[in-house]
């Protein structure tokens, strides 16, 4: 679990900072550390973050993607957590206990609630701030090379993250 609230910081992602401003970075922040939290947390997996990116298109990095919408009063986004088959077949076989071999109904309705259990996180974080966060249901996509379309108009942040069983993406893109 994250030591303090600045964990972009803590993981000397100094890019953040470089390039979006403090703000952005605020605001990014809390899914980072909530999808450590909840990982770790929830299927026993310890996550570190790669390099953040600017992310150009639509492809998704992974076979299945949990994308959910959010609003405040001054910004609107979204966030989508993408895993590969098998990064997420490795994450159902801890949380549930089940080994499976193919995305099936188990493995969306996991990625739809391990979204929900991501923004939720950070949506506390973020109410502590002062945000006041209203969230969509979360829609989970499937395939390969699916297209994630997110709510805001801003960039499209893209955080690798790295785990025992491989890589897998979180992307955040608010307006502003």
């Amino acid at each position: 679990m994250p030591k303090s609230s600045n964990w972009v910081a803590d993981n000397n992602i100094e890019i953040f900072y470089k390039h979006w401003g403090a703000m952005k970075a605020d605001i990014i922040n809390p899914f980072l550390s909530s999808v450590a939290n909840v990982l770790s947390t929830m299927a026993m997996l310890e996550v570190s973050p790669g390099k953040p990116s600017i992310k150009n298109d639509n492809i998704s990095r992974g076979d299945i993607s949990g994308i959910i919408g959010m609003t405040t009063d001054t910004i609107n986004g979204s966030m989508a957590i993408t895993f590969p088959a098998n990064v997420v077949f490795e994450i159902v076989n801890r949380m549930l206990g089940e080994q499976v071999n193919e995305i099936n109904e188990t493995v969306t309705d996991l990625v739809g609630e391990l979204t929900n259990m991501v923004v939720g996180g950070a949506k506390g974080q973020l109410e502590e701030s002062g945000y006041d966060i209203g969230m969509a249901t979360p829609v989970v996509v499937t395939g390969k090379d699916h297209e994630v379309i997110h709510k805001g108009q801003g960039q499209n942040i893209l955080m690798p993250f790295n785990s025992e069983p491989g890589a897998f993406y979180v992307e955040v893109c608010f307006d502003g």
